[in-house]
């Protein structure tokens, strides 16, 4: 892959079999993950459906003494 400039920005251009194994269409939103030094991968973000799905998963599955901390939730680290 290429990096190229676009703008201010860069951008990099997805093989088509890289385009075809995640079934991308233009739009779609991915992901770039640092995997180990100097590697990564890319794969399709979730989408809405799927992010629900994953939070269903959860209903009801949290431990008896779980509380919810705002401040802790909106820690900077």
């Amino acid at each position: 892959m290429q990096v190229a400039k676009w703008g201010n920005s860069l951008a990099v251009r997805l093989p088509a079999s890289v385009v075809d194994a995640l079934e991308l269409r233009e739009g779609d939103e991915i992901e770039i993950v640092i995997e180990a030094e100097r590697t990564f991968a890319v794969r399709k973000a979730a989408g809405i459906d799927d992010l629900f799905a994953r939070l269903r998963q959860f209903r009801g599955k949290l431990p008896a003494d779980f509380k919810f901390s705002r401040d802790e939730a909106n820690e900077r680290g």
